[in-house]
């Protein structure tokens, strides 16, 4: 684990909020010169820190507004098995997460398509068919009042100014 002091998860916390930032106004964010602030996130990306930037899109505009958790149970415990499912989920579309888990059941993901029949599709034809797969237990999102993953509001007016424009 690498040592971060509060400047550090500051600078953390802004690129959070807009990976693309200027650095001079991230510098003024976190009272730092723009060459210290440039010295640290370089640092906090070479650390490993910073795995990357991305991008966050409106889930109904790409078809991906309706989001299901699944938990799945496995028959066998392999490591085999689990492998397999695993690399099965990583290359599945639908799959925006995958997740090993402790519990009643080995996997958790976050599946992500455009509506109900599409999900049922992915259950029977893409879960139902996967060898081992002994138990599937959905939960439908049916909002997400906190999602660090979806555009807000706020994201939009930094971009357009104070009245969205």
């Amino acid at each position: 684990m690498v040592e971060m002091d509060q400047i550090d998860r500051k600078i953390l916390r802004e690129l959070a909020r807009n990976a693309r930032v200027r650095n001079v106004q991230l510098a003024e964010c976190v009272n730092l010169s723009p060459s210290a602030c440039l010295r640290r996130v370089v640092e906090l990306e070479k650390t490993g820190v910073i795995r990357g930037y991305g991008v966050r899109t409106d889930p109904e505009q790409t078809g991906r507004g309706f989001a299901v958790y699944v938990m799945v149970g496995l028959s066998s415990h392999s490591k085999a098995a689990q492998e397999g499912f695993e690399r099965a989920m990583s290359i599945t579309p639908e799959v925006a997460e995958c997740h090993n888990i402790a519990g009643a059941c080995e996997d958790l993901l976050r599946v992500e398509c455009a509506s109900l029949a599409d999900y049922k599709r992915f259950h029977t034809e893409v879960l139902g068919t996967r060898s081992h797969v002994n138990a599937i237990t959905s939960y439908i999102v049916m909002g997400s009042p906190k999602d660090v993953r979806a555009l807000s509001c706020t994201d939009l007016q930094d971009r357009r100014g104070p009245a969205g424009l």
